[in-house]
């Protein structure tokens, strides 16, 4: 069994569906999503849908809690601008989606827990770096996902394996590719996987939504 992890959309629909479309060719039984499906990127409608749809699991991101309560003050202006306008945009549907949302999700996959968050297993938006990942946060399972960092890592313990899948929508580790994972249960082995994807596309709707430029520029930097 493949299961497939993405995080970090951002609204980015140009990379979601680039993403999807490879996930199916490597025949994932299986996607989750770490949150943040929507902020920064012009098309969350969009982005919302298709993870609702494909999603078998999927946890409430801190750009996606932002876009429902409007609370933006742990925000840089141009993420603040972004979740205004986010949480304008929003129609019923996505709201509803996003607000159905848990801050983490355990499920089982074959003979092993898994367990995801979009910050850590203590709070939505904090960020754990791969040196800051500790085999205490397995705390019994055998899998745990994060998001959040945009900084894809596999960092294996003893017992058992802290993992981020990177950002499908706004990756930040200087590679503008798109970034998500594939873990495989009968190999029993996690790969990060990048992907090229019309980065134009997506930072023409950020400009065309009216979103800070800056937004659309550092899509081409992946940072």
């Amino acid at each position: 069994m493949k299961l497939a992890i993405i995080a970090d959309v951002h609204s980015n629909l140009q990379a979601l569906e680039a993403v999807l479309l490879e996930i199916e060719r490597t025949g994932a039984g299986i996607i989750v999503c770490a949150g943040d499906i929507v902020g920064y990127g012009g098309n969350p409608n969009e982005c919302c849908r298709l993870v609702e749809q494909v999603a078998g699991h999927a946890v409430l991101g801190n750009h996606d809690s932002s876009a429902l309560t409007r609370d933006v003050a742990w925000m840089n202006p141009s993420a603040a601008t972004a979740a205004f306008w986010t949480s304008h945009a929003l129609d019923n549907a996505s709201a509803r989606f996003l607000g159905s949302l848990q801050v983490g999700s355990m499920f089982d996959l074959g003979d092993k827990k898994c367990a995801m968050f979009h910050g850590s297993p203590r709070a939505t938006d904090e960020y754990v770096f791969e040196e800051q990942a500790n085999e205490k946060m397995l705390s019994g399972s055998d899998v745990l996902v994060l998001g959040h960092t945009h900084i894809p890592f596999v960092k294996k313990f003893r017992t058992g394996v802290v993992m981020n899948p990177g950002s499908v929508g706004q990756p930040r580790d200087g590679d503008p590719r798109a970034s998500f994972g594939v873990y495989d249960t009968d190999e029993d082995e996690l790969r990060i996987n990048r992907l090229e994807y019309d980065i134009e596309g997506a930072a023409n709707a950020i400009i065309l939504a009216g979103l800070p430029r800056m937004l659309a520029a550092r899509l081409f930097e992946g940072r």
